[in-house]
């Protein structure tokens, strides 16, 4: 896992964080997928999802702060065993990132991507499960363990949270409130990867996380940018704009990780 820093990748990355910095600042999720999925396209894929660790933890610690002290605190009760599960399917994850050769992982990523899509337009739906009566699926302990634990490993092994986000949406939220409960479990999860990627040697040299370091100024910029236009952009156009992207990213990396692109 290396990553050779020229002018060109410089201002490219740069560019990526930002645009996907604005579009989660607008949609409330879509920088960690966007942003991966587009640097997978032109680096290795480990090395995509490893850089955009730090990015990630920055872009959603910028928007915990839309959620007020009382709605931390609830948040936290409510969605615990979404986290615990997720932090430790998270680890597990990662520590199956590095061992899987590239062309693969990249058809995986593209999957991934086209699978996120399907999801948001509810051409596959979420899997059900039996439920108490009087309390809805999403508000199980076991169900948030079960989605949290499968979510997790998934997002350690790609970055891409699609069942979290999902889920999440999944509960009567408010957008500015599923914006900043979203951001509060990344946090948690991002927090910790950062922490098990040094261990797991995801970052080679100190100047690969230098510029991983770098990276969250643009895309913080471009949160705020996002943040901005939140209330001026219809959601119908927030999702068309993400799922459409996201559907030509993940066709290009099917594409290329199967030798057609």
């Amino acid at each position: 896992m290396a990553l050779a820093l020229s002018v060109e990748l410089i201002v490219t990355i740069g560019l990526v964080v930002g645009v996907a910095g604005a579009i989660n600042g607008v949609a409330g999720f879509g920088f960690a997928v966007v942003g991966t999925m587009v640097l997978a396209t032109t680096l290795d894929p480990a090395t995509a999802v490893a850089f955009m660790i730090i990015p990630m933890f920055a872009v959603n610690a910028s928007l915990v702060g839309d959620l007020s002290r009382e709605e931390l605190r609830a948040c936290g009760r409510r969605f615990g065993p979404l986290l615990g599960s997720a932090l430790v399917g998270t680890v597990l994850g990662m520590a199956l990132l590095d061992r899987l050769p590239e062309a693969p992982v990249r058809v995986l990523l593209g999957l991934v991507s086209l699978g996120f899509v399907a999801t948001a337009q509810r051409v596959v739906p979420l899997p059900a499960a039996p439920t108490p009566p009087g309390k809805s699926h999403a508000e199980t302990p076991l169900g948030m363990v079960a989605v949290g634990a499968v979510s997790g490993v998934l997002f350690g092994a790609t970055n891409v949270g699609v069942q979290l986000v999902a889920y999440l949406r999944s509960f009567d939220l408010s957008h500015g409130l599923f914006v900043g409960v979203v951001a509060l479990v990344f946090v948690g999860i991002n927090g910790l990867r950062v922490a098990a990627a040094g261990l797991l040697g995801f970052y080679p040299t100190a100047g690969f996380a230098l510029a991983s370091v770098v990276a969250a100024v643009p895309a913080v910029a471009g949160v705020l940018v996002g943040k901005r236009l939140r209330d001026r952009v219809s959601d119908r156009l927030r999702r068309g704009t993400v799922l459409g992207l996201l559907t030509l990213i993940g066709v290009r990396l099917v594409l290329g990780g199967a030798g057609l692109a």
